[in-house]
């Protein structure tokens, strides 16, 4: 009975460790133990062995992407002029004394990263890079430094396209974001914490993820996120798939401290492509309008609303309101309809309808699916651009939100009554740079007319494209003010 307990014990401690078993049958158990457990041996796996056999081509292989793409990936130095206090010494406020202060420039040096997209040397990155920037500072892969000037930049989409001068440059051709599969390898290349060429890797995590992130009224979020490490420096820098294709422009790092915690975010290649031929051709993008606001039908639109609309399934854009002579309105939608898809694509998250209409030019013309009722509906719609005409702006027509420099809401109907106005515009915020803050207009005030256009809401801002030639309002205590632009 001993013998069989010791040959039972150690063929169970052969299955769990080999090793160990053999030590100990040598020193206790008989000469058929040790045959045993040798045999047991050589059928157990060695550690450091695989259980699955290798094959070749069904694992990912980065390394031809990485060692191509980072040639075209560059670190982009930005000098900027920041406004600072001088002449202010505590000492002399301790004691009272009185002593002069002043502003004086200094120089502030903050860096990010960005892809070369054309061999002349066009470089798209980051409008949140360069947007407030004096000078740029190009340096390749290869050590060369180039000094870069801006194209032009995108805050709605947080894409810029800035230029050096140069040839035969190496680039990243652009590939297809729509094409991307959740769980699929990629690379963020970029200059993290000042580290060029630092290559880091992850899947596709999720896409067109909205997260409300970019300061911008009208901003157009339909993120890739992945678990490649992105960090501060990344921004600009390239996504790339296993085959080495530009798929996005590493943008976001959703975490509490700023840095890498597992999610990172990039502006999607359709996207991107579209900002940049704008921004290269009619040097202004030319973003297209359907004319709704809408909100996306999830579970929790349906549980507070779905008795007030009828609608009890998930899916679609709800179209809120319907702007009066715009492109869904001359087009047949109406406020209550659902849409379900655009040109095919169906509208099955929160950014999906703001990616398809943001692909498009104004004239372009796109197939809308609609469910009024338990009917659906098919709508040819001619889009518009931000003054509600079908066509392309011209090359020197302004962002009027930008120019003004500020955050604008509407103003409620509460505050129309007090002031006796049929509408307008509040000043949420005043930038540091703009006409708002060069006119010393102080937060609180409703503007009513641009231009001698009347001003009812933020979309009629929007409308706005001409150079902006004085402003009209009153300030909450009633007070009406105006202010002549003088250049």
């Amino acid at each position: 009975m001993r013998r069989t307990l010791s040959v039972i014990a150690l063929t169970l401690l052969s299955a769990v460790a080999g090793a160990v078993a053999a030590v100990y049958v040598i020193s206790k158990g008989t000469e058929s133990n040790v045959q045993i457990v040798e045999k047991i041996i050589d059928n157990t796996p060695q550690l450091g062995t695989h259980f699955t056999s290798f094959e070749q081509g069904n694992y990912p292989d980065l390394t031809y992407a990485a060692e191509n793409a980072v040639k075209a990936v560059v670190n982009i130095e930005v000098i900027s002029e920041v406004a600072v206090q001088s002449g202010y010494n505590p000492f002399f406020d301790f004691f009272g004394i009185p002593q002069q202060q002043g502003m004086q420039k200094r120089e502030q040096r903050s860096g990010g990263s960005g892809v070369i997209i054309s061999p002349d040397g066009y470089i798209v990155t980051n409008n949140h890079v360069v947007e407030n920037s004096t000078k740029l500072r190009v340096k390749l892969n290869d050590g060369r430094t180039f000094d870069a000037r801006r194209i032009g930049t995108d805050p709605a989409t947080d894409v810029a396209l800035i230029k050096i001068d140069g040839e035969n440059l190496p680039t990243l051709a652009f590939g297809s974001s729509d094409a991307l599969r959740l769980g699929e390898w990629v690379l963020a290349i970029g200059s993290p914490f000042d580290l060029q060429s630092t290559i880091t890797a992850g899947i596709v995590s999720a896409k067109a993820r909205q997260l409300d992130v970019i300061p911008d009224d009208f901003r157009l979020e339909s993120f890739i996120q992945t678990d490649a490490a992105v960090n501060p420096g990344n921004s600009g820098g390239a996504l790339v798939n296993a085959r080495g294709e530009l798929v996005g422009i590493n943008t976001v790092i959703k975490s509490s401290t700023g840095s890498y915690i597992g999610y990172s975010f990039a502006v999607p290649e359709t996207i991107v492509r579209k900002v940049v031929d704008d921004l290269k051709e009619y040097g202004v993008v030319q973003r297209a309008l359907l004319g709704v606001t809408y909100r996306y039908i999830d579970q929790d639109f349906v549980d507070n609303m779905g008795e007030q609309t009828g609608i009890t399934q998930v899916g679609g854009a709800y179209v809120a309101s319907v702007v009066e002579g715009g492109a869904a309105s001359e087009a047949g939608l109406r406020k209550g309809d659902v849409i379900v898809s655009i040109d095919g694509v169906a509208i099955d998250g929160p950014s999906k309808l703001g990616e398809q209409i943001g692909k498009h030019r104004p004239n372009d013309k796109v197939n809308i699916s609609v469910k009024r009722g338990e009917n659906v509906k098919h709508f040819e719609v001619t889009l518009r651009n931000k003054a509600g005409k079908a066509e392309l702006l011209p090359a020197d027509a302004i962002d009027v939100v930008k120019v003004l420099g500020g955050r604008f809401s509407d103003a409620d109907a509460k505050l129309c009554k007090r002031l006796d106005i049929r509408g307008g515009v509040q000043v949420v915020q005043v930038s540091a740079e703009g006409l708002l803050a060069r006119a010393r207009v102080r937060e609180g005030f409703v503007i009513t007319h641009i231009n001698d256009t009347a001003i009812s809401s933020v979309t009629d801002l929007n409308t706005i494209t001409s150079k902006v030639r004085s402003i009209d309002g009153v300030y909450p205590d009633g007070r009406a003010a105006s202010y002549m632009v003088v250049e």
